[in-house]
């Protein structure tokens, strides 16, 4: 029987390589907790300035922790849950005149790209549809931070900013003469992900 004589230097060299890719963190998915995420909004009103949220927010956002580069979002947000902190001013958001939810009761982003300045932040590029109409927008984002919850779970928190114009989509309210709202739309989306083994235990 022919036998192999492995130096003792070649054996550690292969544990410690094993060691080293076994320890390098893989994705993660963390599905969209829709309690406790929020796409932020504000527009001009007249000389002043309006907001509001959009509390229906689903998907899922996978992070690599190693290299953001690797990470990716798919998003989706129900138009109907928008809530200015006024119900006639909400109902009529919903109308045909501005987001004409009976019609288009969905927007979607999905990540095409992420560039990463840092092991925290970096820049989200993406398709993003509005109206039925998709454009491509870019996301300044930021990484809150990963942790536990009290109820046994995993958490992830991430932020992140943009500015649109409602015309790009075919929603013509701020290009009207004289017209009361604004066409630039800033949003501020604040994500809260959690693991889906975690799904069960959070409230």
């Amino acid at each position: 029987m022919r036998t192999f004589n492995i130096k003792p230097s070649v054996l550690l060299l292969s544990t410690l390589l094993f060691g080293v890719n076994s320890a390098i963190a893989a994705p993660v998915t963390y599905q969209i907790d829709s309690a406790h995420s929020f796409v932020n909004w504000t527009v001009r009103h007249v000389v002043a300035k309006t907001s509001g949220a959009f509390h229906d927010v689903s998907g899922h956002v996978v992070v690599d922790t190693e290299n953001l580069a690797n990470s990716s979002v798919n998003a989706k947000i129900n138009l109907l849950s928008v809530n200015s902190g006024h119900a006639k001013r909400d109902a009529h958001i919903k109308e045909k005149d501005y987001l004409d939810t009976a019609s288009f009761a969905e927007a979607h982003f999905v990540s095409t790209k992420v560039s990463a300045t840092s092991a925290s932040e970096g820049v989200l590029t993406g398709n993003f549809t509005l109206h039925g109409i998709t454009k491509e927008i870019t996301l300044p984002f930021n990484v809150l931070g990963f942790g536990k919850d009290p109820w046994g779970g995993e958490r992830s928190g991430f932020e992140a900013k943009t500015t649109i114009k409602a015309s790009d989509y075919g929603l013509g309210w701020g290009t009207k003469p004289n017209g009361p709202v604004g066409d630039e739309v800033e949003i501020t989306l604040l994500i809260e992900g959690v693991k889906p083994s975690a799904e069960k235990t959070k409230k």
